[in-house]
């Protein structure tokens, strides 16, 4: 039971984290220009976890899943800002690397509720 707990914990501090200094980013510094409309879609990104946390219960499995959906959404909104001109050329990579970044973070814990859901499956219960 350890072991589901340890990993269910890393899970939850790498995607706080990570939604944390997302959030940050969006409000304070913008992460496509200065900030403004372009930044919404990664509060949409932000919101597909937020309903995916909610719908999974909390659930390690659940979590997994949610969190998966959410490494995509940023991925998706880098592309969609990159793509529709929002992000000037000088930007370009900056997006993109930013929110490859984001999203590797979200599948790190992805990866992390993952392991603490099996954990927990090769226990007795």
């Amino acid at each position: 039971m350890r072991t589901s707990r340890t990993w269910y914990a890393a899970g939850a501090v790498v995607a706080l984290g990570t939604t944390l200094v997302l959030a940050f980013g969006i409000a304070a510094l913008g992460i496509v220009g200065d900030g403004g409309p372009p930044d919404l879609l990664y509060v949409g990104a932000l919101l597909v976890g937020l309903a995916g946390a909610a719908l999974a219960r909390l659930r390690a499995r659940g979590l997994a899943v949610a969190l998966g959906v959410t490494a995509a959404a940023v991925l998706l909104a880098g592309a969609v800002a990159v793509s529709s001109g929002l992000a000037e050329d000088a930007q370009t990579l900056d997006v993109l690397w930013l929110s490859a970044g984001f999203a590797g973070m979200f599948g790190l814990s992805a990866w992390a509720f993952e392991r603490s859901d099996a954990a927990r499956g090769a226990q007795p219960r």
